[in-house]
């Protein structure tokens, strides 16, 4: 199957696509973290989408769509940067419907003015349900694919994402995919033309 991971530098989605035989490749404005050049495409994504992919796994910068960031849009008149990061989220959103690809655009929860562009995600799902001791609230819009089933529930939940100090990459790091999930992912929607 040739699957996209769309906006992953971390290549932690494509990677374990990989691992199950599949042609997969992250894209990323960025160059990739994840240790295999030779599986990343390094440029903009709008010019790809359109190919001949099997599965498109999304992950559009959330910075202006983020719940948690809603406080800022009067304060710094980030109006018009909230409508950018909307309409490239609805790339996704156009490009699954017209072409009828599978495909998760992921998220976190996002504010009230957000929703009226994207719509209301399929589902929300924890990093407590893939293995890992966290709680993170991951949004999922779904197109084709069947909701992600918890494979690995833990206790001990933390917010160790929410809680991380600032730093030059904190969006970074608070941004890569959870190794649970990345497999969940690839286990359970890498055979969706078999």
């Amino acid at each position: 199957m040739k699957v996209l991971i769309a906006c992953e530098e971390s290549q932690a989605v494509c990677i374990e696509f990989r691992k199950l035989g599949h042609e997969a490749y992250s894209c990323d404005i960025l160059p990739c973290s994840g240790g295999h050049p030779e599986w990343h495409i390094k440029g903009n994504v709008s010019d790809r989408l359109h190919r001949n992919w099997d599965l498109i796994i999304a992950h559009p910068p959330c910075t202006r769509i983020a719940n948690s960031g809603v406080r800022w849009l009067n304060e710094r008149n980030l109006w018009k940067e909230l409508s950018i990061a909307c309409n490239f989220f609805q790339e996704f959103q156009k490009c699954a419907i017209r072409h009828k690809i599978p495909m998760c655009i992921e998220n976190p929860i996002p504010h009230k003015y957000a929703v009226e562009y994207i719509g209301k995600y399929t589902q929300l799902i924890q990093p407590w349900q893939f293995g890992h001791p966290e709680s993170k609230a991951i949004c999922l819009w779904l197109y084709g694919l069947p909701k992600l089933q918890p494979t690995d529930i833990v206790s001990g939940r933390q917010q160790r994402i929410w809680r991380m100090p600032p730093s030059k990459d904190r969006a970074k790091l608070r941004s890569k995919t959870f190794p649970g999930i990345a497999r969940a992912m690839a286990s359970q929607w890498g055979n969706i033309l078999n």
